[in-house]
This record gives C-alpha cells, sequence and structure tokens, in this order.
C-alpha cells in the first residue's frame, strides 16, 4: 500500500483545522427561541417593559411590530467585528410613519444610555435606502474623502442599490475594524466609512413603525 507522506498529511488536517475553526467563529446573537443576550428599551416604557410585545420569537424567526419606538439591544459590548443579519419586511405599519416608507435600523458601538436614539453608528434598514449611514449623536467618519459630523444625526447615502423586493428575504453585513466600517447588502458593497469616531459598543435593532421579521443575526470578532 502507497503511504502518504506524513507532512502531507499534517498540512491537510492542518487546513481542514483552520477551515473548520473559521467556520465556528461566527456566533448567533439571536438563538431562534428567545432574546437571552438582550434586553429591550421602548421611547414611552422604558427599559424590559415590552407591554405590548413590540419583540417577539417565533418559529425560529424574531418579529418586530414597529408599534412603539424603541429597540433590543445586546449586553455585551464588541470592537472589532462582522456582523451578519438577515431580515424581510411584514405588512403592518404604525402612526407616525403608516404612510412612509417602512423603516428599522442596526446601530452598533452603541454607547451605554438608554434613549431613542443612543449615540452610535447606524446601517440603515429602510426601504430604498438599506445601508447608508446615519452617525447618530455627534458621531463622526471619513466618507469618500469628505468629514462627515459631528451634527445631531448625519446620513450618508448608500452608493448603490441592491435591496431585494418588499416580502423578500435579505442579507445585510456590517464590518467594523479599527475605525473602518463596510456596509454589504446582498453581498454587495454599498458604503464604506473610516476614521469613525467610536470604535466598541452594544449592538441594537430598532423598531421604528415598520412590521420587520429577523431570522438570522450573527456576528463574528475579529
Amino acid at each position: 500500500m502507497k503511504r502518504t507522506p506524513y507532512f502531507i498529511l499534517l498540512v491537510l488536517f492542518s487546513g481542514l483545522s483552520i477551515t473548520q475553526s473559521a467556520a465556528q467563529k461566527f456566533k448567533p446573537l439571536f438563538n431562534g427561541k428567545n432574546l437571552n443576550g438582550w434586553y429591550s428599551f421602548l421611547k414611552n416604557k422604558g427599559k424590559d417593559n415590552d407591554s405590548n410585545q413590540v419583540f417577539t420569537v417565533n418559529d425560529g424567526l424574531l418579529k418586530i411590530t414597529g408599534q412603539d419606538f424603541g429597540y433590543i439591544v445586546t449586553e455585551k459590548s464588541f470592537t472589532d467585528f462582522h456582523l451578519v443579519v438577515e431580515f424581510k419586511w411584514g405588512e403592518k405599519k404604525y402612526p407616525p410613519r403608516e404612510n412612509a416608507v417602512r423603516d428599522n435600523g442596526i446601530c452598533y458601538y452603541v454607547v451605554a444610555t438608554d434613549k431613542v436614539w443612543p449615540r452610535s453608528v447606524e446601517c440603515q434598514i429602510q426601504e430604498g435606502d438599506c445601508g447608508d449611514f446615519w452617525l447618530i449623536d455627534s458621531v463622526t467618519a471619513m466618507i469618500d474623502g469628505v468629514q462627515q459630523g459631528p451634527t445631531k444625526n448625519t446620513r450618508v447615502k448608500k452608493k448603490t442599490d441592491n435591496e431585494k423586493p418588499t416580502g423578500e428575504w435579505n442579507r445585510v453585513e456590517v464590518i467594523a475594524i479599527k475605525g473602518k466600517c463596510t456596509h454589504i447588502v446582498n453581498g454587495v458593497v454599498v458604503n464604506e466609512a473610516t476614521d469613525v469616531s467610536l470604535r466598541a459598543g452594544r449592538i441594537l435593532i430598532q423598531s421604528e413603525g415598520a412590521e420587520t421579521y429577523y431570522r438570522k443575526i450573527e456576528i463574528k470578532e475579529l
């Protein structure tokens, strides 16, 4: 029987180990069963007082009604990371946005002060605007060679639109490393910023007047 040299086996097993390790680095922030690791905050009700069940989990999906403005936010803080979410729009909309486009959002590097909305960087989730930057509460960044902020809230539009039609699932990714933040929608880079003034904080999912579903929220710390 022909023997495979030991060093080849070592390389093969090392490569397999590295591949498995890389695949295991993504960890769920949303477990599909409950909101362990998160807490809720609603503008008119405060922390963990979700009497209208704005945030519920059923059949592996996080449902956000949008009825009350607020959010769920991670208890843990993150620095350098790759975040992946998959979302789709529902049907219902609520005042004061019942006649506006559907709106949601992923905020990251969120400071530890609960209000609507806390200081953070936002990857906009909104019909037609997925991937826009919102620099909330005096955050600054360099985008396309232009210094953005500080203002109360600074919006920088995405470079291209790659959102799927309403009702279909979308994959949104945020890669944040040492002040460089990249927004990816369905595999296409739609916005990038450097020299972002926040470098660590929690991750937040908004409720902002529109029914929204999430089936995946996972993170890889870099």
